[in-house]
Formats: structure tokens, C-alpha cells, sequence
């Protein structure tokens, strides 16, 4: 049976070839994948990468419409979200409450 050192001894050599192994077996791949790629002309795209060099990352959630919450006496709108708009603020420094205006 082994002691102690020489098993760390072993698991560094192990350690050692199998970074190697998988350096090797990487590099395989790249070329198998890049020959694949030029063979059939195919982009990121195609391979269904997103946010590949020099393509632009387009958001892959829709964007939801939201409900408007608010009204002003003239008809225009707001949803609540962000900053007030010009005409909600105007009108509660005249006085008037949010509230007034909710839909």
C-alpha cells in the first residue's frame, strides 16, 4: 500500500495528464466544430448562439404593455411607472392630489 506522499505524488501526476487530456481533446473539437462551420457556412446565429462577436444581442423577453393607471382632465395618461409626467406634477403643485387622477 501506498503512504501518504506518494499518493499526493500520484494525484499531481493524475492531475497534471488530465489537463492535459482535456487541452488535447479541446482543441479537437474546435477544429471538428470549426470545420463543420465553414463546410456548411454556418453563423452563430445558426447554431443558436446569442451574443455572438460583432452581431447584436437582441432581448429574447417581449416587452409587456402596461395598463395606464392614471388620467389627466385632458385625456393624456400615465402608467405609474418612472417619473411623473409634466402635466401630474404641475398639477399637484397647484394643489391637487394623485389620487384625483387614478383610473
Amino acid at each position: 500500500m501506498a503512504n501518504y506522499k506518494e499518493l499526493l505524488l500520484q494525484r499531481e501526476t493524475l492531475d497534471r495528464q488530465i489537463e492535459e487530456a482535456r487541452k488535447t481533446e479541446i482543441a479537437a473539437a474546435i477544429a471538428q466544430v470549426r470545420q463543420l462551420v465553414a463546410e456548411f457556412g454556418l453563423s452563430a446565429a445558426d447554431c443558436g448562439f446569442r451574443g455572438a462577436a460583432g452581431e447584436k444581442s437582441s432581448s429574447t423577453k417581449a416587452k409587456s404593455v402596461v395598463a395606464p393607471k392614471f388620467r389627466s382632465p385632458d385625456g393624456q395618461t400615465w402608467t405609474g411607472r418612472g417619473k411623473a409626467p409634466k402635466w401630474l406634477s404641475e398639477l399637484e403643485a397647484k394643489g391637487r392630489r394623485r389620487e384625483e387622477f387614478k383610473l
